[in-house]
């Protein structure tokens, strides 16, 4: 077998009952609130936070009124590492966390002595849920020849078992390196970074066979002929996506990397391959840029485009609110776990620190000059 080949280990069971399901995700998602009740909602959040001492961070793909409340408490909007990295660089004791479950984890492996809480903690990833720890671990036992290197979307108790922790515009550097220093390298979960990651740097890699249901629904064909009615359009694809829509992308990139594109680039239109709620912080950026979302179907489907995140969709103000009044939600990551998983985040965290130009430096349509997040 060459060095650029991959083996896919087909360990993708994604639970397809009960709370795991998207079903049940989507039946969760709360009910949007009149704009009075909004507003006395969100005017209730914003004095619980001041008295708790607590922080609301958001991802980029929740619900626009968190993320704007979360930038008008102080708070951040922001990638999942990001969202860690600031919860627990801030003096706030408590953090709430709008996202899915593996950004509440990372938040508590970064910051045990806090209490973080989570609007529902239903609300995972398919990614996540795709690559169970117990056979995980049988997997990186059969190749104990192997650097263990998992995506920030997994669990605390698969990154317990990794060497490195790797985020989407740093993985590359990362890879790099191994593959400079020697090592061959297990990757997990996300098949179609891992085969982008493998393409940029002919790493050999051995794979989990993964996705995440929003991205992989993305359709090379479908994007071609979008392209064709926007000739003007850059088009932004995120990693994870397949290889027959990467391969049309301007930029390939993380959400940070993306934004930056729309922020930077001169073009008067993109079309965005990606979460659907990134729109949001995208129109704040650059009001004045024609957004399109990419297709996810064809001609004959009922919503043309429906890449939105169902366990992203489940934050909302009212979780928001029962955080902080109840305390529900909270977070917990027994401590040899945690300690475990906090070596590989803080491995990548030194590299990051210690190799800034390879992290900035452009890759194939990788914006320059963005931080690790």
């Amino acid at each position: 077998m060459s060095s650029a080949e991959s083996v896919l280990f087909d360990y993708t069971r994604q639970d397809a009952s009960g709370a795991s399901c998207t079903a049940h995700a989507w039946a969760k998602v709360p009910p949007a609130l009149p704009a009075d009740e909004k507003a006395a909602v969100k005017a209730r959040i914003k004095e619980l936070l001041f008295s708790q001492n607590a922080v609301l961070v958001a991802h980029y793909y929740v619900d626009g009124d968190l993320q704007d409340l979360a930038l008008e408490t102080g708070g951040c909007v922001s990638d999942s590492l990001e969202m860690a990295r600031f919860g627990r660089d801030h003096g706030a004791q408590t953090l709430i966390v709008a996202g899915v479950k593996f950004m509440g984890e990372s938040a508590k492996i970064l910051s045990p002595e806090k209490h973080v809480l989570m609007p529902d903690l239903d609300a995972t990833c398919s990614l996540d849920l795709g690559c169970d720890a117990d056979d995980f671990t049988k997997f990186c036992d059969a190749n104990p020849d192997r650097k263990v290197v998992v995506y920030a979307n997994t669990s605390a108790a698969v990154k317990a078992r990794a060497d490195w922790m790797v985020t989407s515009s740093c993985a590359l550097a990362i890879v790099s390196h191994l593959k400079a220093q020697g090592e061959k390298v297990l990757w997990a979960p996300d098949r179609h970074l891992g085969r982008y990651i493998q393409q940029q740097t002919g790493a050999d890699m051995l794979m989990w066979n993964g996705a995440c249901i929003v991205h992989d629904e993305f359709k090379g064909l479908e994007l071609d002929l979008l392209k064709a009615q926007h000739p003007g359009a850059k088009v932004l694809v995120h990693p994870e996506s397949p290889e027959s829509v990467v391969a049309q992308a301007d930029v390939v990139g993380s959400t940070s990397q993306l934004l930056k594109a729309v922020v930077e680039l001169d073009a008067p239109a993109f079309i965005v391959a990606t979460d659907n709620g990134i729109l949001h912080r995208m129109r704040q950026l650059a009001p004045n840029k024609l957004l399109i979302e990419a297709p996810t179907a064809g001609n004959s489907a009922t919503c043309k485009s429906c890449a939105h995140c169902p366990w992203m969709a489940m934050n909302a103000l009212q979780g928001v609110l029962a955080c902080l009044e109840q305390g529900s939600g909270e977070i917990h990551v027994d401590e040899p776990t945690r300690i475990k998983a906090h070596g590989c985040i803080d491995r990548m965290l030194d590299f990051v620190a210690r190799n800034p130009s390879a992290i900035t430096k452009p890759a194939q349509g990788f914006v320059p000059n963005v931080g690790a997040a």
